[in-house]
């Protein structure tokens, strides 16, 4: 049961072979020791919920980043049957390479072939013989022709709880300031580096989709070696309302900008321009840009499986950032350091 397209969608192969019958149920484990944000919201009961666990890396060398996803879609009715995005459970994998076009590989898997099992580690996800855990990722994808890989080990000294809505959904991210280490291959080419580089791994989960939102994380790499970040969040709320904030982690310091007021955005051009002040007086000025070769866009099955919707993310994004404040000013810069993401148009709503 799998599925695959290419980065320009003008072509889908899908070979649907998982059961008609709902998921068996596992208990969702609520109960855990070591405060996982990890920890699964789900369990595969559910009929109407996403859940997905992420990863974004950007390359250490500057020639590309990857983005990795882990995606369970309504386990307890069996994903969206009838539909070729609509498996239960799905491992995406996208290639952006450095002034390329990005390149898309999704294949989707049964419910038998689902496994959360909190009691192996603080967390464990399997689907097929791909799984992910609070420290690692692994898994491999043969389609059409293509042959792909990663076996990947991960830490942070920071981690942070962008949202929380209780049922509704969920925004974590339990590897702010991720290094990554480990390999990953693509039709013979290895990606193989300790570091291998830098980025973001997230949680997320929710009863439905936002009607919009915007989502960026930038990694700037200091010159002692530690890694600060940026990390922004924007989104649909009922009553004509917008959840709005910004974690900024520099050095070796969180800092909470919850007041945050976008100055331009753009869907189209993808661009993100933003203010926000923390409490103890930090003012931040952001500039993000996600535009060019590097703009990926992609369809995502909304769970009522009522059709699709379009996400747009280029993780090879530049960012710029203006800090004032606290007895003195700094700018902050990557090219290709940093992930915009947008969905829905939040000022046509």
């Amino acid at each position: 049961m799998q599925l695959w397209f290419a980065a320009d969608l003008s072509a889908v192969t899908v070979i649907t072979r998982w059961p008609t019958r709902v998921c068996d149920s596992f208990p969702s484990g609520q109960a855990n020791p070591l405060n996982s944000l990890n920890h699964p919201f789900s369990s595969l009961s559910m009929r109407r919920r996403y859940e997905s666990w992420f990863l974004r890396l950007g390359l250490a060398d500057g020639c590309g980043a990857w983005w990795i996803r882990y995606l369970l879609t309504n386990p307890g009715r069996n994903g969206c049957p009838g539909n070729p995005l609509g498996a239960p459970a799905q491992l995406w994998a996208t290639w952006f390479p450095a002034g390329g076009k990005p390149q898309s590989f999704i294949q989707g898997f049964a419910c038998n072939e689902i496994e959360i099992a909190p009691s192996k580690s603080p967390f464990h996800l399997s689907i097929g013989d791909a799984s992910i855990d609070e420290n690692s990722c692994r898994g491999a994808l043969q389609l059409e022709g293509h042959q792909l890989a990663w076996n990947l080990q991960y830490a942070s000294r920071f981690r942070v709880t962008m949202s929380n809505k209780g049922w509704i959904g969920f925004s974590r991210t339990p590897h702010s300031d991720a290094v990554f280490s480990g390999e990953i291959s693509l039709d013979g080419r290895i990606f193989r580096g300790y570091p291998l580089g830098f980025g973001v791994q997230g949680h997320n989960c929710g009863y439905r989709h936002r009607a919009y939102w915007i989502w960026t994380h930038a990694c700037f790499l200091q010159q002692q070696g530690s890694v600060s970040t940026l990390e922004a969040l924007l989104y649909e709320m009922p009553w004509g309302l917008t959840f709005q904030k910004a974690v900024l982690w520099h050095h070796q310091q969180g800092y909470q900008l919850r007041n945050l007021r976008t100055v331009q955005v753009s869907r189209e051009t993808m661009k993100w321009e933003f203010i926000s002040k923390a409490r103890n007086g930090l003012l931040l000025k952001a500039s993000i840009s996600g535009g060019g070769a590097s703009l990926h866009r992609l369809p995502y099955l909304k769970t009522d499986c009522a059709g699709t919707f379009e996400v747009a993310n280029n993780s090879l994004a530049t960012a710029s950032l203006s800090l004032e404040g606290l007895g003195g000013s700094e700018i902050l810069e990557t090219s290709g350091g940093a992930v915009l993401e947008m969905a829905g148009n939040y000022l046509d709503v």
